[in-house]
């Protein structure tokens, strides 16, 4: 059977749909903040930027952009009713004191125990970018990751082991991919659900790593 890979507003979609009712949520840079995209209506989640910011809407139209209200990627974002901008180190203290209910970060590569490895990949002409990722990796009460599941070269970027510089031990929960929804366990990894048509045993092949149902 053939497979379509899930694009990146169905991704987005798919873990706005799995926040629940009442959550405080960081979006990291990247993929991530298209989840505000995503967020339905009738369902009241704190987005939280780390640059400062609690009460975010979905991304502004085109043409109504206000650069002085961006979130920690540098993108204009929108501030729904109630919503309040801060001191970078209020928006930290929120962060480290464990007041986030769940944080999405994108990923360089996650172990199948969950450890996470996305500020540097360790080459030698590569730009580290540590920002706020270690202080949400542990500070939120959970962690997912929202990524594509293979490199440009088609390499999985779950693995065994991390071979990069870590993030974070055992702090991703979730792994939110175009291929497959994946939980991290202490015994390896476990299927929440994948795209139509991907058999389980070709993904793990994919990934080189044997799945649990």
């Amino acid at each position: 059977m053939t497979y379509q890979k899930t694009s990146k507003d169905q991704l987005a979609a798919r873990v706005a749909q799995a926040i629940y009712e009442g959550a405080t949520v960081n979006l990291g840079i990247g993929m991530p903040t298209l989840v505000a995209n995503h967020i339905p209506a009738s369902r009241e989640v704190l987005l939280h930027s780390e640059n400062g910011i609690l009460g975010m809407g979905p991304a502004p139209a085109e043409g109504e952009e206000d650069y002085d209200l961006i979130n920690a990627g540098k993108q204009p974002v929108t501030l729904l009713k109630g919503g309040s901008f801060f001191h970078h180190a209020d928006s930290f203290a929120m962060m480290r004191g464990g007041h986030l209910d769940i944080c999405v970060l994108g990923a360089f590569q996650v172990s199948a125990t969950g450890d996470l490895a996305n500020w540097h990949t360790g080459e030698k002409d590569a730009i580290p970018a540590l920002g706020g990722a270690m202080d949400l990796a542990v500070g939120a009460k959970q962690t997912w990751v929202m990524m594509d599941l293979l490199t440009k070269q088609g390499v999985s970027k779950i693995v065994q082991s991390c071979t990069y510089p870590l993030t974070g031990i055992a702090c991703v929960k979730r792994i939110y991919s175009d291929l497959a929804t994946l939980a991290c366990t202490p015994q390896g990894l476990k299927l929440i659900d994948k795209v139509d048509g991907l058999e389980h045993s070709e993904l793990e092949k994919l990934i080189g790593l044997a799945i649990a149902n």
